[in-house]
């Protein structure tokens, strides 16, 4: 990774698994980083790595907002009310949402600041903690060229793959698709991996020759061995995080008016039983139950 010489001066806002990585990636990069959290713990923590930080009422002027935070309406919050980067914000400035949000309050909210004399680019990723250290991460663009353009030095610092996928909302609509897809992989690879045990297969071995396969996905190449078969789980992902991701998908496909049979399954299955697994609980988990089932069913 190659230095900036003329560095975009950013702040980040969130400094959660995801956004106090991202921050520190971005410093070690040679970036001008300022972080910022409600949480004076988080502060602190990210302090205690080397990184400037700030209380939420006292964010430096910045080319680059870069915001990490769980939910739209924490997004609509920091941008409209506190610390308010409508009015805080200097004009041509660029706000950055790498959060997975609401795509209908993206396209609002894009509007609002598009209003504001302000820049606005939608960025979730994927790749977890680990990806947002190693400035490894996968992002989803939805915003216009000359704005992508702009931050692109940022955005090569944090990213190994970078898809531009269409105006403002559309990185936000791609990650929910590819998050519904990753829920209902789990599902499906770990019943077919339980049916192989069921019948006498080494899980390891079924996923080998899966991967070997049509039938293989991120899931069965990454999650399993990385997460579930070690029994790691430490993906920094929440299932509670990933059910509202199913829900914001679900809710995008209604308000479209597609009707969607198997998204609502897949809802379904992740919200049949709120402790097993808890919404604390790290996302592959839900796979847990279904192995379990077919552990129990061969001691039978």
């Amino acid at each position: 990774m190659s230095l900036v010489t003329t560095p975009l001066s950013i702040t980040v806002i969130g400094l959660g698994q995801m956004g106090g990585n991202m921050a520190l990636t971005l410093k070690a990069a040679g970036f001008e980083v300022t972080g910022s959290d409600v949480f004076e713990q988080a502060r602190s923590r990210l302090a205690a790595q080397g990184l400037t930080v700030v209380a939420p009422e006292e964010l430096p002027a910045s080319d680059v907002y870069l915001l990490s935070l769980p939910t739209s309406a924490h997004v609509r919050e920091v941008i409209e009310q506190s610390p308010g980067l409508l009015d805080l914000a200097p004009k041509g400035s660029v706000i950055v949402d790498t959060s997975t949000s609401d795509p209908a309050v993206t396209r609002e909210l894009a509007e609002k600041v598009t209003a504001a004399g302000l820049l606005w680019l939608d960025a979730p990723v994927s790749g977890g903690p680990k990806g947002a250290a190693s400035g490894k991460l996968g992002m989803l663009l939805g915003g216009d060229v000359a704005t992508i353009e702009r931050v692109l030095p940022m955005l090569e610092a944090m990213s190994a793959k970078r898809t531009h996928v269409g105006g403002p909302g559309s990185g936000h609509v791609v990650k929910l698709a590819n998050n519904y897809l990753c829920a209902a992989h789990l599902l499906t690879t770990a019943e077919a991996v339980a049916m192989a045990v069921k019948a006498g297969v080494d899980p390891a071995a079924c996923l080998a020759g899966l991967n070997s396969g049509s039938g293989r996905s991120a899931v069965s190449e990454v999650n399993f061995p990385e997460w579930v078969l070690s029994e790691r789980f430490d993906s920094g992902f929440t299932t509670g995080l990933m059910r509202k991701d199913l829900r914001l998908a679900r809710d995008a496909a209604e308000q479209l008016d597609i009707p969607s049979p198997l998204l609502q399954a897949v809802v379904d299955a992740w919200h049949a039983n709120p402790e097993q697994p808890t919404d604390s609980d790290d996302f592959n988990h839900i796979t847990t139950p279904i192995l379990a089932r077919a552990s129990q069913a061969e001691e039978q």
